[in-house]
């Protein structure tokens, strides 16, 4: 039997229910420049499942990737749900 599906399946919904709330938490903290990280962070892991051999580490790096970059619009669509008050506005940041 082959697990590799089974494991990519379990490990993109684990990683895409944990950028859920990473993105409201920076979206709170750092605001729309934390997309920078997020952009980094998801061509950096994109660049670097290219070069893994391994399927299974690759795939898993490129769930990883691109919910790093899918993330960016989400931090977009976070800000309008902190305008409309359905989350929370951090009073300490100014922007």
């Amino acid at each position: 039997m082959n697990f590799d599906g089974v494991v990519i399946g379990i490990i993109s919904f684990v990683i895409i229910g944990l950028f859920h709330p990473l993105v409201i938490k920076a979206e709170y903290y750092w605001g729309q420049k934390s997309r920078w990280a997020f952009l980094l962070v998801g061509l950096l892991a994109i660049g670097i499942s290219l070069w893994i051999h391994q399927t299974l580490v690759s795939a898993i790096l490129g769930v990883f990737g691109f919910s790093c970059l899918w993330s960016i619009k989400e931090l977009k669509e976070q800000k309008q749900r902190v305008k409309d008050g359905r989350f929370p506005k951090n009073p300490q940041r100014s922007n």
